[in-house]
C-alpha cells in the first residue's frame, strides 16, 4: 500500500518537475527515450501542430525497456509516430543513447552529421523529468534555446496509463536525486530546490522508493 503521505509527497516532486513552458515552434524537436510511448504520441501531436520539421527519437534500451521494446526506445518510438502520420522521413533515430546525457550529445551530434542548423530545440520528455531534461540539456548543448514539453496530464492519469506506481514513484524519485547531485558532478545545470521538495524526497527514501537513486559518486545514468 502507498501511504497517503507518499502520494502528497509524490504529487510535490511531480509540481516541481512541471517546467510550465508552452510549446513553441523550433528548430527540432528531440524525443528523449523511456518505457513510456506516450513521449512518441506527444511529439506526434506537436509535429502536427506545425511545432517543428524535424525530431530526433533517441535511446537505446535500458532494464525498464529491454523487454518491452527490444529493437530499443527510439526505434519504437519512430514506429509510433509513423503509426500518428509523422512521415519517416521527418524522423531521425539514434539508437545509441542510454542516459539522459548521452540522449542530448548524441541527438546534437546527429544533427550535425545531417547538417541541420539548429537554434532551439522542443525537448520532449515524461511529464516527470521536464527539469532533469532541461537541466541537462542547458548544462550539455549550450547555445540553444530550450523549450520543455511533455503529456498534459495529472499523476493519477499518469499512474494509470502506465499501470504500476510503484515504478512510477520509484522513477520520480531518482529523477529529483539526480537534480540534486548531478550539477556538482557537472552532468546539470544547478537548480534551487524548494525546502519542501527536499523533504517529500527525503520520505520517499525513507519509505522504500529507492530502486532508482544511484551513488552520489556514481557516473551519470
Amino acid at each position: 500500500m502507498i501511504s497517503a503521505q507518499a502520494w502528497a509527497d509524490a504529487q510535490t516532486l511531480w509540481d516541481f518537475q512541471q517546467m510550465g513552458q508552452q510549446p513553441r515552434p523550433c528548430s527540432v524537436a528531440v524525443g528523449l527515450g523511456s518505457h513510456d510511448l506516450g513521449v512518441a504520441d506527444t511529439t506526434a501531436e506537436l509535429y502536427h501542430r506545425g511545432m517543428f520539421p524535424l525530431v530526433v527519437f533517441t535511446g537505446a534500451t535500458s532494464r525498464t525497456t529491454q523487454e518491452r521494446m527490444p529493437r530499443g526506445e527510439a526505434e519504437h518510438y519512430r514506429e509510433r509516430a509513423i503509426e500518428l502520420g509523422v512521415p519517416a522521413e521527418a524522423i531521425l533515430v539514434e539508437p545509441e543513447a542510454r542516459n539522459t546525457g548521452d540522449n542530448i550529445r548524441f541527438s546534437r551530434a546527429a544533427l550535425e552529421e545531417v547538417g541541420v542548423p539548429v537554434s532551439s530545440v522542443l525537448l520532449v520528455s515524461k511529464p516527470y523529468e521536464e527539469r532533469r531534461s532541461y537541466a541537462t540539456a542547458r548544462k550539455l548543448w549550450p547555445g540553444v534555446e530550450w523549450v520543455c514539453a511533455s503529456t498534459p496530464m495529472t499523476l493519477p492519469e499518469y499512474i494509470d496509463s502506465i499501470g504500476d506506481a510503484r515504478l512510477v514513484l520509484d522513477m520520480m524519485v531518482g529523477a529529483q536525486q539526480r537534480l540534486m547531485i548531478y550539477p556538482r558532478q557537472g552532468f546539470m545545470i544547478e537548480q534551487e530546490i524548494p525546502d519542501d521538495v527536499r523533504a517529500a524526497f527525503e520520505r520517499l527514501c525513507e519509505s522504500g522508493f529507492t530502486s532508482r537513486l544511484v551513488p552520489e559518486t556514481a557516473d551519470q545514468a
